[in-house]
């Protein structure tokens, strides 16, 4: 049973003698569980890439045969997308993430446990599917605690702390792999998500004023402007309108761009600088981590900077726009000369560099992905990414595919022309302005 200290039917947020009530919080605290459990899935997701090059030594794995591995989860992970973010607007984030952080979490310790190819592909997939839900369901608590104006920060801190778990997995995971082995990082890390289960299930309400932290100021100004279905059990998702909006494939299509370039971030990028660039493991673990700091500190800025745009011209669309062609743009520039240059320095300045702009695009994305759901963000949310994971599964095997025949340089051409048909795509297509449901 949620704690209940404030009614459903909010009056006026004044306290005693009637004195305007000072707001409180706690949406903040909610904040800083759903970036820890960004923090947690893209730790496990990603400490594979660490593991690789000894997991393919001793199994006698090709690279195409370790990306497929690698692609295995995304495969997954695309396909539960749309399950995920249904089974979310029915049953809330509450359930939804305290029962799949558990999972994913045993199934992270299940990759310490795997024989061989077949056995790698397997457990890759249904670890894919646990994690399936997590950004569906973490959007919907987002839209439920949250007003339009804080969205793009909110976004911008939580993909953030996946952009720099992504940046703390190369240095962590070399020295547990030194001290106990590759299999040991599997184990370590599996257990971060137990703990953060137990956390959620205790803290999390899915409507803000039924927490007993959660004052009726916080909760008025949370409330103001969102749907009427925002927390409330839902009975029907209007499928028809939501499967039938351009808009939502075509944001996928953008936010596509970022996964392509972030899988070889996430699970290529310790491979090429220890082949391409001949780096030692130690020095591999510190330099990867760099271009992986920097699309942290670039998830941040993006959200802030399509906030400030959209408090200061309360136009949405150019707010949201704005942003996302300049990150396409900047990262197209920065990724050819990442595979093309010669020196180590210059090659990990546009290697930081790309993946900075990339990434500033991740806050005004899922920002978008609730200005147009109408209270589904779940279900909207879960057909943008499900498109995008299916393109970042393309990437990690086209680069396996082409490093394997000694084609270190064409996949960053590739990469550089999947951004700037991106920002093609937030120039012309994308209106957040109009939800789904505005449609019918």
């Amino acid at each position: 049973m949620a704690d209940t200290s404030v009614t459903g039917t909010m009056g006026p947020a004044v306290a005693g003698g009637g004195e305007v009530q000072k707001r409180s919080s706690y949406r903040w605290w909610i904040l800083f569980m759903i970036a820890m459990m960004a923090l947690i899935t893209f730790m496990d997701r990603t400490n594979i890439s660490i593991a690789a090059p000894r997991m393919s030594k001793e199994f006698g794995l090709s690279k195409t045969q370790m990306g497929f591995v690698f692609s295995a989860f995304a495969w997954a992970y695309a396909l539960g997308q749309l399950p995920g973010g249904w089974i979310t607007d029915k049953l809330g984030p509450r359930k939804i993430l305290t029962i799949v952080v558990l999972f994913w979490s045993m199934m992270t310790m299940a990759t310490a446990h795997a024989w061989g190819f077949v056995s790698l592909v397997v457990i890759r997939f249904i670890f894919g599917l646990g994690e399936a839900a997590s950004w569906p369901a973490g959007t919907q608590a987002m839209q439920f605690w949250y007003p339009k104006s804080e969205r793009g920060v909110v976004n911008g801190v939580t993909h953030s702390c996946g952009q720099f778990a992504t940046s703390v997995v190369p240095l962590v995971g070399v020295a547990i792999m030194n001290a106990f082995g590759w299999r040991a990082i599997f184990h370590i890390f599996g257990a971060a998500g137990i703990i953060w289960s137990l956390g959620w299930w205790l803290m999390y309400r899915e409507r803000p004023e039924d927490h007993k932290r959660v004052n009726a100021a916080e909760a008025t100004y949370i409330r103001e402007g969102l749907p009427a279905t925002a927390g409330a059990k839902k009975k029907d998702i209007p499928w028809k309108l939501i499967l039938t909006c351009p808009t939502t494939y075509i944001l996928g299509f953008a936010w596509s761009a970022y996964t392509y370039t972030a899988y070889f971030f996430w699970y290529w990028m310790p491979t090429y600088l220890l082949e391409a660039r001949h780096m030692n493991l130690k020095t591999m673990g510190w330099v990867a981590s760099m271009p992986l700091l920097a699309g942290s500190i670039g998830v941040v800025v993006g959200g802030i900077l399509t906030d400030q745009l959209y408090r200061r011209t309360k136009n949405l669309k150019w707010s949201r726009r704005g942003v996302c062609i300049a990150a396409m743009l900047g990262s197209a520039t920065f990724a050819i000369p990442a595979g093309t240059l010669s020196g180590a320095v210059p090659v990990v300045v546009c290697l930081i560099l790309c993946n900075f702009f990339i990434s500033l695009c991740s806050g005004p994305t899922w920002a978008v992905s609730m200005d147009i759901s109408g209270g589904y963000a779940g279900s909207v949310s879960a057909i943008m990414n499900m498109i995008a994971q299916l393109s970042g599964s393309l990437s990690a095997i086209v680069f396996g595919v082409l490093v394997q025949g000694g084609h270190w340089v064409l996949p960053f051409y590739l990469t550089s022309g999947v951004a700037i048909g991106a920002a093609l795509l937030w120039l012309f297509f994308i209106n957040p302005e109009r939800t789904v449901l505005e449609r019918g």
